[in-house]
């Protein structure tokens, strides 16, 4: 198992609708294969910050199989338009 960690800084005023065009791209990554769980949670501190944590069978099911996807250019299209800066993504291995 692969998690994914991305972080995400949102333009100042757009949180709320990234919350909504996340409740749109949300299906797009819980349905791609290799696809385990997927939760994003908002900032406290920084409530224009996003951490998304994803559970992937493998590092291949999410970097090919769902990056080089239709269902990823919906997602990126959804969610985009809010980004501040681009997503600093990580993928880990399984907890020691």
């Amino acid at each position: 198992m692969i998690l994914e960690r991305a972080i995400f800084a949102i333009k100042p005023g757009q949180a709320e609708d990234f919350e909504a065009a996340y409740a749109q791209a949300r299906k797009l990554i819980e349905a791609a294969k290799g696809c385990r769980k997927a939760q994003m949670r908002r900032g406290v501190e920084n409530p224009d910050s996003f951490l998304l944590l994803v559970q992937w069978e493998t590092l291949e099911d999410h970097m090919i199989g769902f990056r080089e996807s239709a269902a990823f250019a919906e997602w990126r299209a959804l969610l985009g338009p809010h980004f501040a800066s681009p997503p600093a993504m990580e993928h880990y291995v399984e907890p020691l």
